[in-house]
């Protein structure tokens, strides 16, 4: 089947953007949906490469105007979403379309594609780990840790939704097993 999609979705910290990463350096018919958010750009992120960083006001704009797949305000004024041209011009090249994203917006995509999306879920060994991964990275301030770790706990109770669950205990492994689930989908 041609244009399937691949969702990774998981709580903050639990890898899957380094699986991401790793099935895009292994499957070339594959290519990233670029998310959109209001949040300020990490020095180490690339407009319209690791997000569309948009102003709030354009961001609700677009709301407004239908313009997305799936949107969430995950934190407080913080939105994130998909847009539905990106999903277009990933078809239009011929190639898969991969997700990284939170877990509300990877189960909103899945029920509107069905069988033709397969969702995954990167589940880390505890929320002990993930929190001590979250704290490794140093990007948020303690208060925005605070709301990751918060959030992480209830999205860990999502993975019971996906169509697979990946445990994220050794990274090696678990990106080699990723890359299996994603070609096996892909052969179908």
């Amino acid at each position: 089947m041609k244009g399937k999609l691949i969702i990774i979705c998981a709580p903050s910290g639990a890898g899957k953007t380094t699986i991401v990463r790793h099935i895009l350096e292994n499957i070339p018919s594959m290519e990233f949906s670029v998310s959109a958010t209001n949040r300020k750009q990490r020095p180490n992120e690339v407009n319209g490469l690791d997000y569309y960083f948009i102003e709030t006001d354009e961001f609700t704009s677009k709301i407004a105007r239908s313009e997305f797949l799936e949107w969430e305000e995950v934190y407080p004024g913080t939105f994130y979403g998909t847009l539905k041209n990106e999903i277009d011009r990933i078809w239009n090249r011929g190639n898969h379309v991969i997700f990284d994203v939170d877990v509300e917006g990877g189960l909103n995509i899945k029920r509107h594609y069905g069988k033709r999306a397969l969702l995954i879920f990167i589940r880390p060994p505890s929320l002990e780990i993930l929190a001590q991964r979250l704290k490794s990275r140093a990007t948020e301030t303690q208060k925005d840790y605070e709301m990751r770790v918060k959030k992480a706990e209830r999205e860990m109770s999502y993975e019971k939704h996906a169509d697979q669950v990946l445990i994220n205990d050794e990274l090696e492994k678990a990106k080699f097993d990723a890359l299996a689930i994603v070609n096996e989908f892909l052969a179908i």
